[in-house]
């Protein structure tokens, strides 16, 4: 598995690239055909941090997850929990296609 972290207008400290490699280090447990993570990190001049996580999975599937915080780390766990939520999703809806009559 990929993966990609930028920070824009804020500088990325190992610790925190270690965080979002270890919090992201889990999706493929909900959708095992990601193959690419990538990690925006954004702060602005209002002092909040927007966070946007992409996970790339085969057959060009995307899921997109944004979160504003004050914290980084604050807005990895929410970005990630809304990225598990659609990876959920996604899975569910595969496994009852699969098997309606």
């Amino acid at each position: 598995m990929n993966f990609t972290i930028t920070g824009k207008h804020i500088k990325v400290t190992e610790a925190l690239k270690k965080y979002a490699r270890d919090k992201s280090s889990k999706l493929p447990k909900y959708y095992d055909s990601i193959n690419q993570i990538q990690v925006v990190i954004d702060g602005n001049e209002h002092h909040n941090i927007d966070v946007e996580i992409i996970a790339r999975a085969e057959h060009n599937k995307l899921f997109i997850a944004n979160e504003i915080s004050n914290d980084a780390y604050k807005g990895i766990d929410l970005a990630i929990h809304k990225i598990e939520r659609q990876l959920r999703r996604k899975k569910k809806k595969e496994r009852n296609n699969k098997h309606s009559d």
